[in-house]
């Protein structure tokens, strides 16, 4: 499987080697990069990946201050801030943005029909409506996409075996991201056949609940 810094990189390498129409830009300048995130670089795991993000353009030849530069926008958890953040990286005429996460995805494809948009950290792209298909993603966006939310049956199965007498799970998770609802309705299937009650929890309430059901 090719690193996902690398495939992001060469993605939006190639959207930026190939400027085309009004938006292309004389050989030479700098070109803009956006940079969508609902977190913030205080968040470690955000900020471990924004580097690892910049490192795979620079491995590709892509020079910060030199061949482009990075225009990054940061919601801080407020994803009510996204669609704003998104305008203003379509104000600075940046030609790609990258996103992270599935609900900055979404809102970038809200703000824009024509400028293209790498997608990174999304689940189930197709069924949430990002793309149109893994092969053929359609309109202006492409990306990864990863299909976790299959696996939380198999985490559950594994936790029962380890844990052979749990009687209860809760999944947190954010319901505003795209790829929550399937990993909730595989966690509920596969809590069912383990005949283990099992709730999704936001900000100290539960969302639903299913009792176990007998063997």
């Amino acid at each position: 499987m090719m690193d996902r810094r690398v495939f992001l990189g060469r993605v939006a390498g190639g959207l930026l080697a190939a400027p085309s129409g009004a938006s292309a830009q004389k050989a030479g300048n700098i070109r803009l990069v956006g940079f969508l995130s609902p977190s913030s670089l205080s968040d470690r795991r955000t900020a471990r990946y924004f580097q690892t993000f910049r490192q795979g353009l620079h491995d590709l030849g892509y020079v910060e201050g030199q061949s482009i530069a990075i225009e990054p926008r940061w919601a801080e958890g407020k994803y009510d801030r996204l669609a704003g953040l998104a305008g203003e990286l379509l104000r600075v005429k940046v030609m790609v943005i990258v996103t992270y996460g599935g609900v900055a995805t979404q809102v970038a494809r809200q703000a824009t029909a024509t400028t293209p948009i790498v997608m990174a950290v999304v689940q189930e792209a197709v069924s949430t409506g990002l793309v149109t298909s893994l092969a053929r993603p359609g309109g202006n966006n492409t990306g990864s996409s990863s299909m976790s939310p299959e696996l939380v049956e198999k985490q559950l199965q594994i936790l029962k075996e380890v844990v052979p007498k749990i009687s209860r799970v809760t999944l947190l998770g954010n319901p505003a991201q795209p790829g929550h609802g399937p990993q909730v309705r595989h966690a509920q299937d596969g809590a069912r056949v383990l005949g283990v009650a099992f709730a999704s929890w936001r900000h100290g309430t539960s969302l639903k609940s299913k009792p176990p059901l007998p063997p």
